[in-house]
């Protein structure tokens, strides 16, 4: 499977963004997917999960309230709505996909969000 993560960009603190993860080579409903982020010097952190029945979705504390995951399995897509800013969510985001059967992990690349305080 290849990831395509785009949507990034440079927003002021409060607005918002959605991140899309375009699925090409395979099925969207055969994996789990997640979003993460990195910020320089930082660890990679896992921000939302979503299973791949869609029926169980996880968030980190920060963003609770704030993101919202989800999938279209007829786009073949993953999205990340992110409401509510802050300058802290600043970083890369990259989509992950685990194929649950092979067990098989996959990453698109990374795209950058900026938000400005």
């Amino acid at each position: 499977v290849q990831l395509q993560a785009c949507g990034g960009g440079l927003v002021q603190a409060g607005g918002f963004l959605r991140l899309s993860c375009v699925f090409s080579g395979s099925i969207i409903g055969l994996y789990n997917v997640g979003w993460y982020r990195q910020a320089p010097g930082e660890q990679r952190d896992l921000v939302a999960s979503i299973s791949s029945d869609g029926g169980n979705k996880d968030y980190l504390d920060s963003v609770k309230g704030r993101f919202v995951i989800s999938k279209d399995n007829a786009k073949n897509t993953a999205y990340l709505q992110m409401n509510s800013l802050k300058p802290e969510d600043t970083a890369v985001y990259y989509c992950h996909a685990h194929h649950v059967i092979t067990r098989k992990d996959s990453w698109g690349r990374g795209t950058q969000v900026t938000v400005s305080s």
